[in-house]
């Protein structure tokens, strides 16, 4: 279906609602930094953090390769989406009513909208369907192995909403289609029944089965789980991907867990819904769960926006399979946890415990103790990794010497990774502390090769191409025109002077567009919006030329001092901008003059020859021209005084 063209005020009512922050952290670990928040940007291969959110500003800028906008213009540029399709995906999340001017188009969106909502009630009415049945006399069992074996009180019960699904092939079928008169279709879109094999009818999904609605973090049914009470099988079960439920972007427990999780400044992690069900029974309300898949980078950042210190503890089984689980996930995230984006803590409980059956013979108290003490995620990649290994064994210390500097060469932090390099050392030296420098230097320079490989080095190494001196040039001419309003004057004179045109296309699609609102705010009233303003608004829309431009529309601290400077700066870009020229023409002429013969063309040899030598002379004073004295500067009016010529 292709985008409708949305009203305006739909537009605006989003553009309030969504907020920057809370957009941009699905995607960017973000860190608190005085009133904004940082982090890598997205945009490009961002080594440390240049990307920089205003939450006062709705806005976002790298520093270092001039993306920029509002939340709009992230989800455009990350997606490579339209700008309808940004508007009606955030109109989704945030539940605005959407306004289209195309009547069609608006009735095929409502469709869609309606469709959603329809699945909302169908998976609402389902859940209180499966919580009646649960205590009704065909759930006893299922409400005696809650109540005896799991240890749950009704409190609990009630406050996740468990319930017991039949143990009949279509007792939810004949309660939502023929009592409540759902179409058939749509119950099979929200996952609840399948379609007989021979096309004669439909079964339902769960049957005689611990039911557990799934929430999104806005408190909505999307899905559920279920735990066999018989032979079923798989013992546990979970809804289908619809369009509400994508278990690998869900996390269970997050609507109940994130305040708790903002509050405690920490996440914990388990594997199954009924571990999150026995941790907030026990009070520890900031424990989510993974459904059935490996936990991903993406279902770690929707935690990271929950807290400020980015603390994650992953609290596995100690069995074999939970330690597999816990490598996988240290896997998905390992890049983030290396730079420092996450910090990860690993919990296995004694005895190979799950922290459901933990709590049945311990307090929550020593549970909190328990993560306190958990090792950081390095921490227990190194256990693990020794663990199996007799390091008095030459070829096993060989092995496990190898696996370490894999470990080590991956930490980004230079102190971070000398502090590991002492501790493998120690580990490594078993007791004898004369081997700890010898090894702590063996392993520095093993560490050093393998940040040093040709793939790394290629990667650390590559030349990124600069900009021009030239668009360097035009970019600070522009900057002094859209910051200074006082010099714009000053900037067009000197262009017109010198009969100079830029020569970069987004420069003139932004040069031509500030010109035509200045001759249209001296014609009529002017806008009440500044300049600077206005060019921000547009651009943060835009994906063609005025894209280009944004790193000219912010002023970082450097960029702040230097343009105080302006006609020093004006100054130089013209000559800049004009040399060019003059190199062209020098080119230009001394090709010609190479190519022409004395004997036979002796006049045009001689104007080749003094046009070249002219268009020279004229590059070394633009050069000239370009250098800053002590006399300029001094000659400039006191630095504070340029402060209050700023725009915005």
């Amino acid at each position: 279906m292709s985008s409708p063209r949305i009203h305006p005020d739909t537009i605006d009512d989003v553009r309030q609602r969504a907020d920057i922050v809370d957009v941009v952290s699905e995607h960017v670990v973000l860190k608190k930094q005085g009133k904004d928040f940082t982090g890598l940007c997205p945009f490009h291969d961002d080594k440390s953090p240049s990307f920089s959110v205003s939450p006062s500003k709705q806005f976002y800028y790298c520093f270092s390769c001039g993306a920029g906008g509002n939340a709009f213009k992230f989800l455009m540029e990350l997606g490579q989406q339209s700008f309808a399709e940004v508007v009606l995906d955030l109109a989704r999340r945030y539940q605005v009513p959407v306004k289209t001017l195309e009547p069609a188009k608006q009735q095929e969106y409502q469709r869609k909208v309606t469709l959603r909502e329809q699945l909302f009630e169908i998976l609402t009415v389902t859940a209180k369907f499966y919580e009646h049945a649960l205590y009704q006399s065909a759930g006893q069992e299922a409400l005696e192995y809650l109540r005896s074996q799991r240890q749950f009180s009704d409190d609990i019960l009630k406050h996740f909403t468990f319930g017991y699904a039949p143990d009949g092939w279509q007792a939810l079928y004949v309660y939502l289609v023929e009592q409540k008169h759902y179409s058939v279709k749509l119950v099979e879109q929200a996952g609840l029944v399948v379609p007989n094999k021979n096309g004669t009818g439909y079964y339902d999904r769960f049957r005689n089965r611990v039911m557990v609605p799934i929430y999104d973090p806005n408190g909505r049914i999307i899905g559920f789980g279920g735990r066999g009470l018989g032979d079923e099988k798989p013992k546990y079960l979970n809804s289908p991907e619809t369009e509400l439920f994508d278990k690998s972007k869900t996390l269970y427990g997050l609507d109940k867990a994130k305040g708790a999780i903002a509050k405690q400044d920490r996440a914990i992690v388990v594997e199954g819904y009924f571990d999150v069900v026995a941790l907030h029974a026990a009070g520890i309300t900031n424990a989510v769960a993974s459904l059935g898949t490996a936990l991903n980078a993406g279902q770690v950042r929707q935690l990271l926006r929950y807290t400020e210190s980015k603390q994650i503890v992953f609290n596995f089984d100690a069995d074999a399979a939970g330690i597999k689980a816990a490598q996988r996930a240290i896997g998905e995230v390992a890049e983030m946890a290396h730079r420092g984006d996450v910090q990860l803590r690993i919990l296995n409980i004694p005895d190979g415990k799950d922290p459901d059956d933990y709590l049945r013979t311990h307090v929550a108290d020593e549970y909190h103790a328990l993560v306190e003490a958990a090792p950081l995620w390095l921490d227990w990649q190194i256990q693990q990794t020794l663990q199996p290994l007799d390091l008095k064994q030459a070829d096993q210390f060989q092995t496990a010497s190898q696996d370490i500097v894999k470990l080590l060469a991956d930490i980004a932090n230079a102190d971070t990774r000398t502090h590991y390099i002492r501790h493998c050392a120690e580990i490594f030296s078993q007791g004898d502390a004369r081997l700890v420098p010898l090894l702590a230097e063996n392993f520095l320079a093993q560490v050093r090769r393998q940040r040093r490989s040709p793939e790394e080095a290629q990667k650390k190494f590559k030349v990124a191409i600069k900009k021009s001196a030239l668009e360097e040039a035009e970019g600070w001419l522009l900057r002094v025109y859209i910051h200074i309003p006082k010099n714009r004057e000053a900037v067009k004179q000197a262009l017109e002077e010198r009969d100079l045109q830029l020569s970069f296309s987004h420069h003139r699609a932004l040069w031509r567009m500030m010109l035509q609102w200045q001759v249209a705010d001296d014609a009529q009233e002017p806008s009440p919006v500044g300049l600077l303003e206005q060019l921000r608004n547009l651009a943060s829309e835009s994906t063609g030329p005025l894209s280009q431009v944004h790193h000219l529309l912010y002023l970082d601290e450097k960029t702040q001092r230097d343009i105080l400077r302006a006609p020093l700066i004006i100054r130089a870009a013209v000559a800049c901008m004009e040399k060019t020229l003059c190199e062209k023409r020098y080119r230009y002429f001394l090709k010609l003059w190479e190519e022409t013969d004395l004997e036979t063309q002796p006049n045009e040899c001689a104007y080749y020859h003094k046009q070249s030598y002219a268009e020279k002379k004229r590059i070394a004073e633009l050069d000239q021209e370009r250098q800053v004295a002590f006399e300029d500067l001094a000659s400039l009016p006191w630095v504070g005084e340029f402060y209050g010529q700023l725009d915005g």
